[in-house]
């Protein structure tokens, strides 16, 4: 019997880092996420560890939290933009700070850099990566 062979290529998942301090929070997000079979999540939970999980996981696009106990996501973004492995992977900041009222559908775009409100949806928080990620082809 002859084995069945596709002729559709297989697709790796899209490597997503994603820092936050929020232990449930980005245990959600990795569950959903990956349940998709789209993305392979790496999370970093202390932010100070960002950049060298980064340098070995070498993601695709990165998830970072803006408000974080021992480094913020503006000085954490500083320091992936310093370092040649992560300088050009796009950034999503993930922000309980503005509201889905303030940002209209939850996901837009300021000085160059992308935001999304907390909370946000498996479905807006998807989109957004793909969208982030379409432009860079």
């Amino acid at each position: 019997m002859k084995a069945k062979t596709s002729n559709t290529p297989r697709l790796e998942p899209r490597r997503v880092l994603l820092v936050d301090d929020e232990v449930s929070f980005t245990r959600m997000v990795k569950l959903n996420l990956e349940a998709s079979g789209k993305y392979a999540v790496r999370v970093v939970n202390e932010s100070p560890m960002a950049q060298q999980v980064a340098n070995e996981f070498k993601p695709e696009i990165i998830l970072l939290d803006v408000v974080m106990p021992e480094a913020d996501g503006g000085d954490v973004a500083v320091q992936l933009r310093q370092h040649a492995v992560t300088q050009d992977t796009p950034i999503i900041f993930v922000s309980a700070m503005v509201s889905r009222k303030e940002s209209g559908s939850g996901f837009y775009e300021s000085g160059g850099e992308h935001f999304l409100a907390k909370p946000v949806s498996t479905e807006r928080l998807s989109s957004s990566i793909d969208s982030v990620l379409a432009k860079r082809v």
